[in-house]
């Protein structure tokens, strides 16, 4: 993808980054947006242990572009509100494909996340934001309803209360607030994101990739089943695990007191 692409895609190694390129726009959620979010996960080799996502310029993302989803409704001729059914069932399809990825997600917040942008960032697994980044839903500002996950995705991170005082009131709260409740893991300065986020997935690239996905699985799957059952869960995943090529190198990494040398 070009510099001019609504989204950058960029491999180094075992990590790559999706850039959200609409600095001019706060990085508004378009058709083509979510298009080339797809195109980017189409993209994603074997080789791939982490995954960032971020935005380019002072937002992460400030939402659906609306503009953008009519002026696709009427390209199409379909009606306005059919423009935005397809519009949120895109939006929606594309995250549940970024939740599902069997190695760790992680948004670097840049800057203002409302909306599509907090329901991108709560669709990560791990949430790194700058001190100056705002966090809000801010549908009910205009008599909308999230639909790219953020009403199931919410309260799951912060729990219902805050959920919905969120939801309802429309109100933007700051990333220090965000790690208070739970969503926001590290709180960097502002231009201490990228250094901050190289550390962070130099550490998890350098992890076992089969550990960590099995990870994953215990505590998403988890948290979808009774408490009996995820602990069922846990152990048949664990039972699995004892028979992956890292469970031994990390076992005699151990004993040889030694870093271990993942695959």
């Amino acid at each position: 993808m070009g510099e001019d692409a609504p989204v950058v895609a960029d491999t180094t190694g075992p990590v790559t980054t999706v850039t959200l390129n609409r600095p001019e726009r706060l990085n508004a959620i378009s058709p083509a947006v979510v298009d080339a979010i797809d195109a980017a996960l189409d993209g994603l080799t074997a080789s791939t242990r982490v995954l960032v996502i971020t935005g380019r310029g002072r937002a992460f993302s400030a939402g659906g572009d609306l503009e953008a989803v009519e002026a696709m409704a009427r390209e199409r001729g379909l009606g306005a509100g059919a423009g935005t059914e397809e519009f949120h069932a895109a939006i929606s399809a594309v995250l549940r494909r970024l939740e599902l990825l069997d190695f760790p997600v992680v948004a670097a917040v840049n800057g203002l996340a409302v909306a599509g942008g907090l329901e991108i960032a709560c669709a990560c697994d791990v949430v790194l934001a700058v001190e100056s980044a705002r966090f809000g839903d801010g549908h009910a500002n205009y008599g909308l309803l999230p639909a790219g996950g953020g009403s199931v995705r919410l309260p799951r991170r912060l729990g219902v209360g805050r959920a919905k005082y969120l939801m309802y009131t429309g109100e933007t709260v700051s990333a220090a607030t965000m790690r208070d409740w739970g969503l926001v893991a590290e709180l960097v300065g502002d231009g201490e994101l990228a250094a901050a986020t190289d550390r962070l997935t130099a550490r998890l690239a350098a992890a076992s990739r089969d550990g960590l996905g099995r990870m994953k699985t215990m505590v998403d799957r988890g948290l979808e089943m009774t408490v009996d059952d995820a602990l069922a869960h846990e152990q048949k995943v664990a039972a699995e695990h004892v028979h992956a090529a890292d469970y031994a190198e990390g076992l005699s990494a151990f004993r040889e007191r030694r870093a271990p040398r993942f695959d």
